[in-house]
C-alpha cells in the first residue's frame, strides 16, 4: 500500500490538473464546443479519480476498534 503522503501528493496533483481542464472547458465554451466537452469529460474523470482516493484516504484515517 501506498504512504499516505505519497496518496496526498497525487491527490494534488489531480486536483491541480482538475481545475486546468475545468477552467479549459470553460474558456473554450465559446469558440471550440466539442473541445470544451473534451475538457470537460476528462475533469469529471479525474472528479471520479479524486472522490475515491478522498474515500480511500477516510478509510486508512479510521481508528480500529477492539471489542473487549
Amino acid at each position: 500500500m501506498k504512504d499516505l503522503s505519497e496518496i496526498k501528493k497525487h491527490q494534488l496533483k489531480l486536483q491541480l490538473r482538475y481545475k486546468q481542464l475545468i477552467e479549459q472547458a470553460y474558456n473554450l465554451r465559446q469558440t471550440d464546443h466539442a473541445q470544451s466537452d473534451i475538457s470537460e469529460y476528462k475533469a469529471i474523470k479525474l472528479l471520479n479519480k479524486l472522490n475515491r482516493l478522498k474515500y480511500l484516504n477516510r478509510e486508512n484515517k479510521q481508528i480500529p476498534v477492539s471489542y473487549n
